[in-house]
């Protein structure tokens, strides 16, 4: 089989390989990147899987042992079907690995194997691995997953099939107040309750990080500046490691006192400035967004005893 790329054909990743090289980590790997995956479709449902229009993202295809009607006749014959049907540009990646780590993998997981599951483990690994000889022959990629931990297998799956000019990993900045705990989900959480507070100011007391006194007194503190710049150096450095350990998305939070002020305004600060670089960003302030819910439900609770003429 031979890549190939057109905006008329329909991009198709077929995942294979011996049980324990990693299949579900590739596949998982490549729905993060785009991909519509499938696993485990049965063969029989291959050519109508593509008698309709051409989808506006890749496919991957998860094909093993453990699909319904696998044989080494079936998967021969699904690749030849694949390979002759008009507008489907499919691409085989066999996922490799040495014998002893796939028996070290199942001794660690306890599992049966598949091919054999009455039997040892490594009876079925040797079955599979002459099973799967042919199919191994016709990749178009071929990954050994020996000495690779799952981080390094998603970096490589990407490198082979989502190449980007743009940034792969999602980025969530979020503002909160620790009265009401820490958010979730939170990868890095920085505290700005060392900033200059414009609650204790009454002219901005009711006011929140997105209005521009409030901005103008915080970043008068001279505290934040250095911060900032720090901070931003620090996240720089720390994104592009996360997209090498694997990492699809990243959740960064900034915590103060009542969720309002200082930890509103060094969000958006910091998201304007990751957007500026390239980063896909998205923002959420907890707190407030919390209080906008609650006057929301008020006024419409107002409005219900309004119109019912009750007080």
């Amino acid at each position: 089989m031979s890549s190939k790329s057109s905006p008329a054909l329909q991009r198709l990743v077929l995942v294979t390989g011996p049980s324990g090289a990693g299949r579900s980590t590739a596949i998982k790997a490549l729905e993060d990147a785009g991909y519509e995956a499938i696993d485990n479709l049965p063969f029989g449902l291959l050519e109508r899987l593509f008698s309709g229009p051409v989808l506006d993202r890749p496919m991957a295809l998860g094909l093993d042992v453990r699909n319904r009607d696998f044989s080494q006749c079936a998967l021969l014959e699904a690749l030849d079907l694949l390979e002759h049907t008009e507008g489907v540009a499919p691409e085989l990646l066999y996922l490799d690995c040495r014998p002893d780590v796939l028996l070290r993998r199942y001794s660690e997981t306890r599992r049966r194997h598949p091919v054999a599951p009455g039997e040892s483990p490594l009876e079925g690994i040797a079955q599979e691995t002459d099973l799967l000889i042919p199919i191994r022959a016709r990749a178009d990629v071929l990954i050994d997953t020996t000495e690779m931990t799952p981080h390094k297998l998603r970096s490589e799956i990407e490198r082979w099939f989502a190449p980007q000019t743009e940034r792969s990993l999602g980025l969530t900045v979020q503002s909160f107040s620790y009265k009401r705990g820490l958010p979730s989900g939170a990868d890095l959480v920085f505290d700005c309750r060392f900033l200059s507070n414009p609650y204790w100011v009454p002219a901005l007391r009711t006011k929140n990080g997105l209005d521009t006194g409030v901005a103008a007194y915080i970043e008068a503190d001279p505290r934040f500046g250095v911060f900032f710049e720090k901070l931003t150096d620090m996240v720089d450095m720390l994104l592009p490691a996360y997209i090498e350990e694997g990492r699809s998305h990243v959740s960064i939070g900034f915590g103060c006192t009542g969720g309002q002020h200082r930890s509103v305004f060094t969000a958006e600060r910091l998201s304007a400035a990751l957007a500026q670089k390239g980063w896909q960003v998205s923002i959420r302030h907890r707190e407030l967004d919390r209080r906008a819910a609650l006057g929301q439900t008020k006024s419409g609770m107002t409005g219900a005893r309004n119109k019912d003429g009750q007080a």
